[in-house]
């Protein structure tokens, strides 16, 4: 029996304060850290699932950009190349930390004009209705406590005729490689954390708050009910991913 009033963190159920809390703990820790583990968890292939995910949203020069958990900020990069010097990026995240390794990592980077912070809920988001040709979250929907109003806060903030794209971990839809990720990610994968970033728990939660993510067809159905039209899915990996795409008409 599910108890009323909580909310996963992971495979524990908490209070969604508390969550909220938890959260910004989990990626207070892990932000120094962020980009190496990426690469190491996915070898690599995550830079190509971003890719894909901002080519399918056909973003365009001149466009308007909001991209919601942007953590540190290899999304925003994409859809700058895409949108030129006539268009605009947001990073937007709740996470202070992580959103100071982005603007720090991006201006190394020599990325100064272009691209602007702004600190966020994702459930909340701070902006003018109808201000964004496109609303883009990656690997961040998972740590979001209510994912209904975060869905509902970004339909507001869209421009009709614009698209969002959801890109996160999914359902494998192949048993014999669903088995291979199961034990690689559940019993790896925090061990890779406590080896490189001193932090088995924070990794631990993130590959269980994989598992309480919903699937491919539960959140198309959750993307619809918040508005959007014309919503489809596109299994990366055989489903280790998916890039959910919908559009405000």
């Amino acid at each position: 029996m599910i108890d009323a009033g909580y909310t996963d963190f992971g495979f524990k159920r908490v209070s969604p304060g508390h969550k909220a809390s938890l959260v910004t703990d989990v990626f207070s820790s892990v932000a120094s850290d962020y980009d190496l583990m990426n690469d190491l968890m996915s070898f690599g292939i995550h830079r190509l699932w971003k890719r894909y995910a901002v080519h399918i949203s056909h973003v365009r020069r001149a466009a308007r950009v909001l991209d919601v958990a942007g953590g540190t900020g290899d999304m925003s990069v994409l859809y700058r190349d895409k949108v030129g010097s006539e268009g605009s990026v947001i990073i937007s995240d709740i996470n202070a930390s992580m959103l100071a390794n982005a603007r720090s990592r991006l201006f190394d980077k020599g990325l100064i004009n272009g691209i602007d912070y702004v600190r966020a809920d994702a459930e909340c988001l701070p902006f003018a209705s109808c201000s964004f040709d496109c609303v883009s979250i990656a690997f961040g929907l998972r740590n979001v406590t209510d994912k209904a109003r975060a869905l509902a806060s970004m339909y507001d903030k869209l421009k009709y005729g614009g698209s969002i794209i959801i890109l996160e971990f999914s359902n494998v839809v192949l048993p014999l490689l669903k088995k291979i990720y199961d034990n690689y990610s559940l019993k790896l994968i925090p061990k890779l954390g406590e080896i490189i970033a001193k932090d088995k728990d924070s990794y631990q939660y993130l590959v269980e708050s994989i598992r309480m993510h919903p699937d491919q067809e539960t959140l198309k159905a959750m993307v619809e009910s918040a508005g959007f039209s014309n919503v489809s899915y596109f299994n990366l990996s055989a489903g280790i991913v998916a890039v959910h795409r919908g559009y405000k008409l």
